[in-house]
């Protein structure tokens, strides 16, 4: 039964979301559930009770007029409009976007972390005068070094993904099976992606914890001073990592929950794919679904290296009005 149910679906994937549509698509169920279950009593085995539902409600061409949506079939309509995204393509999407989340974000923590090289090389140059060039030198050399770790990192995961460049390029979509395995993954993410949200925001804010507690125990110069700078950058790229990388694996599920367009029964099999915009251009969608973790980030560092909180908050209602031109002028 759940082959006819599957069937069913993909038959009215594609067409409006109207109340007539649904009201067909449920007679239909209904038909084809009482033809199966009149088969089956008559000893029909279960592939071959599948077989002829099939080829009995099959064509939706030949039942519209009688189902009373002739006026939403048109031919083939009932194929989707573009190429099936089958479960298991969905899998190996979501397997390839988290690594493709994991090297983002790692790459974002090198490029942070490349200002500790020369913090750590300078300390040490104050403790051996002798060789404080050579470790001036090394320092800054490590700076580059580390940049050019985290940027490679940035390549290397932008051209791997290169691969599912068809998904943003050609029109796909997900039949109710696929659909219903991405919700469920996402579901099941949300609480690991709001611990990692939260322990991301949490480090960006306790990274001016240790000045501060190193500052009332020793002199904030010298060692102590750099340390506890060099922590500070440590711990927002601790928390920038963790942001990034799950905001982008949700990214990904929320991504193919809108290859179905929501003006069609096919965009509304789950409330996932309900009221969320539709950006006309797929590097807008990309920015926008990390929007308002990255300006969380900007405005904890801002906040934090400057501690100009008086200013720093004009960020919020800046990033609102971005957020509303980009979805007045970018979506569909």
């Amino acid at each position: 039964m759940d082959t006819i149910k599957s069937y069913l679906e993909s038959m009215f994937l594609n067409l409006p979301n109207t109340p007539e549509v649904y009201r067909a698509k449920s007679e239909l169920l209904q038909m084809m559930e009482d033809k199966y279950t009149e088969l089956k009593e008559n000893g029909k085995t279960e592939n071959e009770a599948i077989g002829i539902v099939i080829s009995e409600f099959g064509n939706l061409d030949e039942l519209a007029e009688d189902l009373g949506i002739s006026s939403f079939v048109q031919p083939n309509s009932q194929m989707p409009a573009g190429k099936t995204l089958s479960l298991e393509d969905a899998r190996r999407y979501l397997a390839d976007h988290a690594k493709h989340a994991y090297l983002t974000a790692l790459g974002v923590m090198f490029c942070i972390l490349s200002v500790c090289g020369p913090i750590f090389f300078s300390t040490a140059a104050e403790f051996s005068p002798r060789y404080a060039d050579l470790l001036d030198s090394l320092g800054g050399a490590s700076l580059f070094l580390i940049v050019a770790i985290g940027v490679g990192l940035l390549v290397y995961s932008n051209v791997t993904i290169g691969s599912w460049k068809h998904l943003k390029t050609e029109r796909y979509v997900t039949d109710f099976a696929t659909t219903e395995y991405i919700h469920h993954g996402m579901e099941n993410y949300k609480s690991t992606y709001a611990m990692l949200l939260t322990i991301g925001i949490i480090l960006c804010i306790l990274s001016v914890l240790p000045s501060i507690i190193f500052d009332a125990i020793w002199d904030s110069t010298g060692f102590w001073g750099d340390f506890s700078g060099a922590l500070l950058f440590i711990f927002v790229a601790i928390g920038v990592f963790l942001i990034v990388m799950a905001s982008m694996k949700l990214g990904s599920y929320k991504q193919l929950l809108h290859l179905n367009e929501q003006d069609t029964v096919g965009g509304n099999y789950v409330p996932n794919q309900q009221n969320e915009p539709k950006y006309i251009n797929p590097t807008t969608a990309a920015i926008m679904s990390v929007f308002w973790p990255t300006v969380t980030c900007l405005y904890l560092i801002w906040s934090f290296l400057s501690f100009d909180w008086y200013i720093t908050w004009i960020i919020w209602p800046i990033a609102a009005i971005i957020q509303a031109l980009v979805k007045n002028t970018m979506t569909k």
